[in-house]
This record gives C-alpha cells, structure tokens and sequence, in this order.
C-alpha cells in the first residue's frame, strides 16, 4: 500500500473534522460563514475524501496484483475533485464549481468500479462477492444524483422526490458501498471461506440493504406499508448480523495470536459498533419511534456518526494499522484513544439531548460548549495519528535511501 496516499486521506479526514468543529462552535459565537454551505463541505470531504479514497487505497492493495499506473493517476484525479470541493462548497454551497468537482468524482468512481472489476484477482470467494456487491451499491447510490436536477426544476427542493433522492444517494453509500466494503476488506483479512452459511448472510445482508430504505422513503411519503417493508428489512438485517457473529467467532482465537492489543482493540471497537448500529436501527420497527426520528436532528447526527465513525471509520483504522502504516509508539495509542474517547463523548451527549428532545424535556445546561468541548478531541487524535503515520513514511523513505 502507498503510505503517502494513506496520509492524503487521513489530512482529508482531519480537514473535515476541522469543518465539523467549526459548525460546532458557530452555536457558541457567531463566525463569517454559512453553516449550510459549509454543512455540504464537511460531509463531503469525510464521505469522499477520507472513506472513499481510503477504501480505493485498500482495495488496490488488496486486490489488484499488477499495480497499473492508472490507478495511481486516478487516485489524484480523485483528491483534485475532493480538494475542488473542499474549496468550492464552503463558499458558494450547490452551484456551478462545486456540482462541477462533485460529477468528476462521480465519473472517476464509474472508472474505478469498472477497473477494480476488471483487473482484481480475487480469490477468495466471500471476499469477491462482498467487493462486487459494495462496487455496484456505490454505482447505484449515484442514480439519486443525477436526479436531483430533474426533482429541483419540475417539483422543486422541497418536493418529496427531491428529498428521496437525497436519502436514495445516502442510504447506498453508507449501507451498501462503504459498509459492505469494509466488512469485505475485514472477511479477507480474517480469510473467511465460502460457506452455505456465509451465502445465507449474503442473501441477508443485500435484502436488509434493500428493504430498510423504505424508512428514508416514509419520512417524505408517509403510507403505513412502507413501515411494514422496513419492519420486513430491518428482520433481515438482525439474522443477518445474528450470522455474521457465528462466522467471525472461529477467527478470533487467531486475530488474538496474530495481531497487537491495538489492532485487536480497534477490530472489537467496530465491530460493537456494527452491533449497536443494528440495535439502534431495529428501533425503527416501533411505528411511533420510526415518524418522529428524522425530526430529532440529534438522533439523524449520532447515527451517522455511529456508522461512519464508529463502524467505518473503526475498520478503517484497523487496517491502516495492521498493514503497519504507523510505528505503534506511544504517540499512536494515545491518538487512537483520544479520538475514540471525543467519539464516545459526543455520542452519548447527542443521544441523551436528543432523548429529552424526544420526550419534551428542554436543553442541557452548556450543551453547546460541550459539545464543541468533546469535539476537539477529534481532530487532535487525528492530528497525532497523522504525526506518527508521517514520521514512519519518512522514516522508511530515509531507511530506503541510504545505501
């Protein structure tokens, strides 16, 4: 793996955990931005910037055995777009710049699919399904993009069809291209092999995927049926997760002997994660619960966070660290705990206030402060786990050098 595109992506990843801080302290005093315009950038730094250039790193290593030049060259095309809106969204919000870097992103992932598909070499059988799979949900995600000019110029933003796409886009980049991807890079590494019980938490696991964006479609076209589809998905997704726990559980004798505290320490962190996303998620089946969640914006943003800090970013760092990217020193281990603490923190802050939200009670004494407080342990583990991935990439290049 190419260590200085594993350290574009964590700088990524700690500029939009920068643009999240801000956001957080605009409740605390008032600063010369639009909080809107700034919202998109944030979330569309950390989703394509960190996770999805993280995962292309991870896939080329993984299974491309031939590293073609075009994937190197990709790659920067890819971190141009992502810089252009990083840039571009803060100060205009949706307009000609930023949807011009967004589409170039959209038409590098199309290229990226079709060459993982073409040139992977993957022979691990589980590990080939999931990566398909993960690649076509990442295509499909897409298709709510692409109508988004068509919902604003026949039924405007505030139209129904305007919103589902939104969500369509959402629900299939986070459930079904970046959380598959990872479960595939994590069921590789394991070396899980095909099974009449691994075919069943496929089956499972694409169904559930399906069926549980029915929920995003109620929330703007509210027809009891929908509910039931979601109950329907949401059943799936917990035999799926029942099953997936039976076939990790055999490997965890060998990841113990295998692999550094921390390494096993961040493999046990996501994957409880994974399981409280699922727990939290099958809340949905109680009808009151499923009406008014997307109205508790405290609720939508702990989720998310859940999924994307929690689960994604969780495996995510876990791989980084056993391909040995970073020295495990001292420096490393405290980033890594600082930010999973600023994680926990600002979960369970979220989750209590949006808890008295929900049952009419009013805001926590210094929410605010608080929550910007918790916040900044964020991008300081980030800050300290970049420092050390650097010091190691610059060690290795010295070491290389000399004769």
């Amino acid at each position: 793996m190419q260590k200085k595109l594993v350290v574009i992506c964590l700088i990524n990843f700690l500029i939009a955990s920068l643009m999240g801080l801000t956001l957080r302290y605009s409740f605390i005093n008032s600063v010369p931005i639009n909080y809107r315009f700034l919202t998109h950038a944030h979330s569309h730094v950390a989703m394509l910037g960190w996770v999805y250039l993280m995962l292309y790193t991870l896939f080329v290593h993984y299974f491309i055995e031939e590293k073609k030049t075009v994937f190197n060259r990709l790659f920067w095309l890819t971190e141009i777009s992502v810089i252009g809106m990083m840039i571009s969204f803060p100060i205009q919000g949706y307009a000609w710049a930023s949807i011009s870097f967004s589409t170039l992103h959209i038409l590098c992932s199309y290229y990226f699919a079709y060459l993982i598909w073409k040139h992977h070499k993957i022979k691990n059988l589980p590990a080939r399904y999931l990566i398909r799979t993960s690649l076509l949900f990442m295509v499909i995600s897409t298709l709510g993009v692409w109508f988004l000019g068509p919902a604003v110029s026949m039924l405007g933003q505030a139209s129904a069809f305007y919103q589902i796409a939104i969500q369509f886009f959402l629900h299939f980049q986070f459930n079904g291209w970046f959380l598959i991807a990872v479960l595939a890079v994590f069921l590789h590494q394991i070396q899980l092999q095909d099974s009449k019980q691994f075919r069943l938490f496929f089956i499972l696991l694409i169904g559930a995927t399906i069926l549980t964006f029915s929920l995003p479609i109620y929330w703007f076209v509210p027809r009891e049926f929908l509910l039931f589809i979601n109950g329907l998905g949401i059943l799936l997704q917990l035999a799926a997760l029942f099953i997936f726990l039976k076939l990790i559980k055999p490997a965890f004798p060998i990841v113990l002997k295998n692999n550094s505290t921390l390494i096993v320490y961040l493999y046990s962190f996501a994957i409880f994660c994974f399981i409280l996303k699922n727990v939290l998620q099958s809340l949905s089946l109680i009808p009151t619960f499923s009406k008014v969640v997307f109205e508790q914006r405290n609720f939508v943003i702990g989720f998310i966070h859940l999924s994307m800090l929690g689960v994604v970013t969780g495996f995510l760092f876990s791989f980084i660290f056993k391909n040995q990217l970073a020295s495990t020193s001292k420096g490393l281990h405290v980033g890594i705990y600082i930010f999973v603490l600023g994680f926990l923190l600002t979960e369970i802050l979220l989750g209590f206030q949006g808890y008295k939200f929900y049952f009419g009670g009013g805001i926590l004494p210094h929410y605010f402060m608080l929550l910007f407080l918790f916040s900044v342990l964020l991008p300081l583990g980030i800050v300290l786990i970049l420092i050390n991935t650097i010091k190691h990439y610059n060690h290795e290049k010295s070491i290389t050098k000399t004769p």
